[in-house]
């Protein structure tokens, strides 16, 4: 399984791929839910929240201690990968290349017929 980030689902749609093995974060899925209705985005929301929650804490922490912290949404759509153990797809590898120490496995996007 691989996690699309937004940039990468919107370049799978735009193109016509075929849907694989891949899931979104909780990010992606917002950006995509934001017509539903609220009780719907909300109980998504609660059985993901679970999952990230204290992975996203403990890598704010490290990556403020250092002074390298990246933007919320791309920490968040990080610690989903990173608690659920699934590889991120991205078009982003700057922001994201920091936390391949911390966990993170990036996909080659070749693997998703993209490139």
């Amino acid at each position: 399984m691989i996690i699309l980030d937004t940039d990468v689902l919107i370049e799978v749609i735009r193109r016509g791929v075929k849907p694989g093995d891949w899931a979104i974060s909780i990010i992606t899925l917002i950006e995509f839910l934001r017509g539903v209705s609220s009780s719907k985005v909300s109980a998504v929301k609660d059985r993901l929240e679970r999952a990230f929650t204290e992975t996203y804490c403990r890598l704010y922490r490290k990556l403020k201690k250092r002074d390298d912290l990246i933007s919320d949404a791309d920490l968040l759509i990080a610690a989903t990968s990173i608690a659920l153990k699934i590889p991120l797809a991205t078009l982003n590898v700057k922001h994201f290349n920091r936390l391949r120490r911390e966990g993170l496995e990036l996909v080659n996007l070749a693997q998703l017929g993209l490139w």
